[in-house]
């Protein structure tokens, strides 16, 4: 049996009745995906997936990155080049090579949701492995075949209400019109992520900022001109349903510098000369509180993942691209890097600014007391590495005795493969099930107050928080 019905709730027999209940409660609630990376074009063409090592294994870092890290190589895999040289195209071939390791993934989240995907999509109760591969991958692909497995129709077969898709200040947002135009009922939204036209450190920045102009008709060489280009392109987003930004920065940094220095910085990282890393980050830092602010103006929640140094593998880097499974926690300070902009903004009761971290050593130091006492943050449990059984449980226990529930905005899947959407929710229902009976268990929670809570982790705090 693939997935247990007692799968990851407590193993106390009493703890477990209750978490039995809450779940109960939570399992088939509606999915709230406010920070997703799923292609939007999945549901305008509204095409089938092509097989199942498209569906499962090229498109998902989770997947890839395992086999990589044991040697295998990302063409082998299907992964595509950035100049377009070869690479594996028989989706048999990467499923048999996918089944010959799937032992690496014993313990791990993305076997979970694997499980969870082969045995509730398409009826496989075996554990995938070499012996069964052509045959799980014959059964798989019938049914992609099929009409009712094509893209809309799993987003309304998982509950769906509402998807977040993510995408840059350059993108002309082509598949949500197509979305949109087709009439399907799917809410598909995006959400602005601005990294490659606020980070002088991004490839292409200046040529960036040269087509955010041409989108704008700004000069976006000049620094008033570059923030009217910003303020044009959220509205745009907005347009298509957006109602969050997201920034992926290196650190927390945030700056609030007066109007003449922030025009001398602009200049110094839009001019000629190599961008220092100091300017780079000052940059980046600056624009974090120019975005609060533009966000109290549109409403869009903000949205901070730093801590992580992205593309650490250069060679990786150079032959995929970015999101290739490379992008490595470092420590991260949030206390000192966030107090420009808390001090500008933080106690304004219109503005939501959500924090993640890969750092998970600053949830009890720092984010949970933060998150507890400013009025404009909130806190993004259990993303990427953490968005894992123990990261969940351990999110839990380092940040509700200071932060509560109520300053967190239930669980945010980053997925990148469609089929591991439900899953990642079904893990984060039954862990925060589990956590919240042995709360009632030790008799420090009633029962039906665990019940309104764990329906608010599943789904009202994302929903309210992001204002779905």
């Amino acid at each position: 049996m693939l997935n247990h019905p007692d799968r990851l709730l407590p193993a106390d027999p009493n703890v477990r009745a209750v978490a039995r209940r809450l779940l109960a409660e939570v399992e088939h609630l509606p999915i709230v995906s406010p920070h997703g990376h799923t292609d939007p074009r999945w549901y305008a063409e509204n095409a089938a997936f092509p097989d199942p090592a498209r569906l499962f294994v090229v498109p998902d870092h989770y997947v890839f990155r395992m086999l990589y890290s044991q040697g295998v190589p990302l063409e082998a895999l299907g992964v595509p080049r950035r100049d377009g040289g070869a690479t594996e195209q028989d989706g048999r071939a990467i499923w048999r090579l996918f089944a010959a390791h799937y032992h690496l993934f014993r313990g791990t989240p993305t076997r979970l949701w694997l499980d969870h995907a082969f045995a509730t999509l398409f009826g496989l109760e075996e554990r995938l492995g070499p012996d069964n591969a052509d045959r799980h991958y014959d059964i798989i692909a019938e049914h992609l075949a099929r009409d009712d497995y094509r893209p809309r129709a799993l987003f309304e077969r998982f509950n769906i209400e509402v998807i977040a898709t993510t995408e840059s200040p350059l993108d002309e947002l082509k598949w949500h019109a197509m979305i949109r135009e087709s009439g399907w009922g799917g809410r598909v939204v995006t959400a602005y992520r601005p990294d490659p036209v606020v980070d002088p450190a991004f490839e292409g920045f200046r040529d960036n900022l040269a087509k955010l102009g041409d989108m704008t008709g700004e000069d976006t060489f000049s620094y008033q001109g570059y923030l009217e280009a910003h303020r044009k392109r959220r509205a745009f987003f907005k347009s298509f349903g957006a109602t969050s930004s997201d920034h992926g920065h290196p650190t927390a940094a945030t700056f609030d510098l007066d109007p003449v220095e922030a025009e001398a910085l602009f200049r110094r990282v839009t001019g000629n000369a190599p961008v220092s890393a100091e300017d780079a980050e000052l940059f980046r830092g600056q624009m974090l509180t120019e975005m609060a602010a533009m966000s109290l103006d549109d409403g869009l929640v903000l949205q901070i993942h730093p801590g992580a140094l992205r593309n650490h593998n250069g060679a990786v880097f150079a032959r995929h691209g970015r999101d290739m499974g490379a992008d490595v926690p470092t420590a991260t300070d949030y206390v000192h890097a966030l107090r420009p902009l808390l001090e500008r903004f933080g106690n304004e009761t219109d503005l939501t600014v959500v924090l993640f971290t890969l750092d998970e050593t600053a949830y009890a130091r720092e984010l949970a007391p933060l998150a507890g006492h400013y009025p404009a943050l909130r806190l993004g449990p259990a993303w990427w590495f953490h968005d894992s059984p123990e990261g969940m449980k351990r999110f839990r226990e380092m940040t509700t005795e200071t932060a509560g529930f109520y300053n967190t905005v239930g669980f945010n899947d980053d997925t990148r493969a469609f089929p591991s959407i439900p899953a990642r929710h079904n893990v984060a229902r039954r862990i925060d099930c589990g956590f919240l009976a042995n709360l009632v268990c030790e008799h420090r929670l009633d029962e039906d107050e665990a019940a309104e809570v764990a329906r608010d982790l599943a789904y009202g705090l994302a929903k309210r928080a992001y204002k779905l």
